[in-house]
């Protein structure tokens, strides 16, 4: 045995490293989501859904919610299965999702993904007939006043999505 070669607990402990990274890097649940987008009754929720087709009959619905506060935008992408049969969704890499802010000349102001770093790994996410995928994220300190448009995006290979939904900040 050469000192060159990998013994099997090394390889099985970067194993072990590299699932634990995609696992915490992966997207959300719609239990877990539910507590980082919690939308509450205090403010006016605006909401768009859209049913996607896909080429093999599958219908997935997406429902995009925005939730003004003082603390900030709170936006929340919910992904459905609205049929039967399990869908399989497929993610190129460890960014399943973005959020984008545009102003009402189409000047982004504001991309989740801004100084975030994802993982390489392809990852699935498995959803039963009705099931609901959510992820959610919060923009901090958005400027006061003004209409905006909220991009919301699904980054899957076989099901994507783009939702769009404007808001005005008082």
């Amino acid at each position: 045995m050469s000192s060159s070669s990998l013994s099997p607990s090394r390889v099985a402990i970067a194993l072990l490293c590299a699932g634990a990274l995609a696992f915490a890097c992966g997207p959300r649940t719609h239990s877990e989501a539910a507590s980082t987008a919690s939308l509450a009754t205090a403010a006016p929720v605006v909401q768009q859904g859209t049913t996607h087709s896909h080429s093999d009959g599958a219908g997935i619905f997406s429902q995009l919610d925005v939730k003004p506060s003082r603390e900030g935008v709170q936006f929340a992408l919910h992904v459905t299965n609205q049929g039967r049969k399990h869908v399989e969704v497929a993610f190129p890499n460890g960014q399943t999702h973005e959020f984008v802010v545009v102003d009402s000349t189409g000047r982004e102001l504001w991309r989740w993904s801004t100084s975030r770093l994802f993982t390489q790994a392809l990852q699935n996410k498995l959803l039963s007939g009705g099931e609901t995928m959510s992820v959610g994220e919060r923009w901090e300190h958005p400027p006061t006043r003004g209409k905006y448009t909220v991009i919301a995006t699904l980054n899957s290979s076989n099901y994507p999505i783009q939702q769009r939904v404007d808001f005005v900040l008082p």
